[in-house]
This record gives C-alpha cells, sequence and structure tokens, in this order.
C-alpha cells in the first residue's frame, strides 16, 4: 500500500479493530510485510490472525509436501485429497489464507531459507521461523542482524503440549507515559545464538524447566540431525545422556 491513508474499503473492513487501536496502527500494520517459515498448528493460526487484521504481505516459505500427518497440525489445510495431492504446506496454506482475507497479498517463496541471501530478508519487516534446525535460526537471525533496516525475528517451536517463543528486536525504542511526562526508553535485544548461550548457572532462579528440557531436545536434533520434532519416546536414553553432558558442561562455567 503506497498511499497514506486508508482506503474506504479498507476502513469498512477494519473499522472494529480500528476503533480498538487507532487508524494510525493500522497504516503501518498495512504496510507491514511478514516472513513466515514452517508451518504448523501455532503458525498457522498467526498466520490466520494477521491475514485478518490487514498486514501489507505475508510470504509462506515450506517445501514439504502435505501428507496426511499435516492434518491435524494446522486447520489452514482442508481434508480433502484432491485439494493438497501433491502440494507444498506453503502452497496449500497461501490458498486458505486468501479466502481469509483477499485485500492482503499472500505469496509463496520456494528453496532452503537458509541459503537465502542476505538482502531477501531486506524485503520484510519481521520473520517468523519455526520446524527449523538449530543452525538455521542462528544463521537466519545473524542475516537479519546484518541489514541495515531493523527487521524484527522470532522463532516459534511446539513440542507436545509445551512451546516455546524468541523475540530479538534488536535495539528497540519505545515512548511510555508517566503520569503528565513522556519516557523515552530503550531496550536492545540479544542476538538468537546469544540468548541460548548463556551458561545455565547464570541464569535466574526463577527460569521455567521447559527452559532447559527445550534446550536439550533441540541439541539432541541438532547432533542426531533429525527435523524439529521428530524425537519420539525411543529417544529417551539417547536425550537423557545428551542432558546430562549439557547439565555436566553447564556446571563447569
Amino acid at each position: 500500500m503506497d498511499g497514506e491513508e486508508l482506503t474506504e474499503q479498507e476502513t469498512a473492513l477494519y473499522d472494529r479493530q480500528i476503533r480498538v487501536w487507532g487508524a494510525d496502527a493500522q497504516r503501518r500494520l498495512s504496510k507491514s510485510h511478514i516472513l513466515v517459515c514452517g508451518l504448523k498448528g501455532t503458525v498457522a493460526e498467526f498466520c490466520k490472525n494477521i491475514v485478518l487484521a490487514g498486514v501489507g504481505s505475508v510470504t509462506l516459505v515450506d517445501d514439504r509436501v502435505v501428507t496426511d500427518e499435516s492434518l491435524p497440525a494446522n486447520f489452514l489445510i482442508l481434508p480433502h485429497e484432491n485439494h493438497y495431492n501433491g502440494k507444498t504446506l506453503a502452497e496449500v496454506c497461501c490458498d486458505s489464507l486468501k479466502e481469509f482475507n483477499p485485500m492482503v497479498d499472500v505469496a509463496v517463496e520456494t528453496g532452503d531459507i537458509s541459503t537465502f541471501g542476505v538482502e531477501f530478508f531486506e524485503k520484510f519487516d519481521a520473520v517468523i521461523i519455526s520446524c527449523c534446525s538449530l543452525g538455521k535460526k542462528k544463521l537466519i537471525n545473524q542475516k537479519c542482524r546484518k541489514l541495515s533496516k531493523r527487521v524484527a525475528f522470532y522463532t516459534v517451536e511446539c513440542r507436545g503440549s509445551c512451546g516455546e517463543m524468541f523475540v530479538d528486536l534488536q535495539d528497540y525504542k519505545y515512548s511510555k507515559k508517566k503520569l503528565e511526562e513522556t519516557i523515552e526508553c530503550q531496550i536492545e535485544y540479544p542476538s538468537f545464538e546469544e540468548a541460548i548461550s548463556v551458561p545455565w548457572r547464570a541464569l535466574p532462579r526463577r527460569v521455567s524447566k521447559l527452559y532447559f528440557a527445550m534446550r536439550v531436545i533441540e541439541q539432541f536434533e541438532d547432533v542426531e540431525g533429525r527435523n524439529p520434532g521428530e524425537t519420539s519416546i525411543a529417544d529417551r536414553l539417547g536425550v537423557l545422556k545428551l542432558r546430562k553432558e549439557l547439565c555436566e558442561t553447564n556446571v563447569q562455567y
């Protein structure tokens, strides 16, 4: 959207949410370009929400072919064989999202996201990664940080009923009101690699045990060359062995 003002059609469509966060926020939202890689349950829900909210564009990356196993974890895939036969997750989800809001540009990018050049990510305002290996997350976060513009970076992973999200807004500035005074604030976010490299002993005591469990599983998948989510009960002994090694390593700091 090149214009500064919302069109009559946009104002009518987004009327209820404009009343909540205002026309200026809706204008900025309509100019946002989002890149999403890894389409499973949580991320599919995220895509639906931002498309309904009226972002400028959403680009999907996921070359995995849709199978029957994909259905329970993604409501954007309709349970009809002729609908998804031979198509990728990105293609099927793209078709569904376009129906939610035709005013949002939803597109598919094919290929391995880790091979995309730094300049590719400059087109976006936010990058959301899921179902990616530990190495890919680090690499993509590094590429986002090399850009001259600030690109927000998020990773989302769910395993069973547990999940976590990492946020990197780099150098984020905002203002808040205190009584009648407006205070300018700034937060400097660490990179993904910096965040997960903090020795466990240096973390606050109230950090959720889930954080450590996710690091163990993540590391196990990386060492074994597994895709995220492919760890099963059969890997229990290997996971416990790695957990012990990681605990001993972190205690040494």
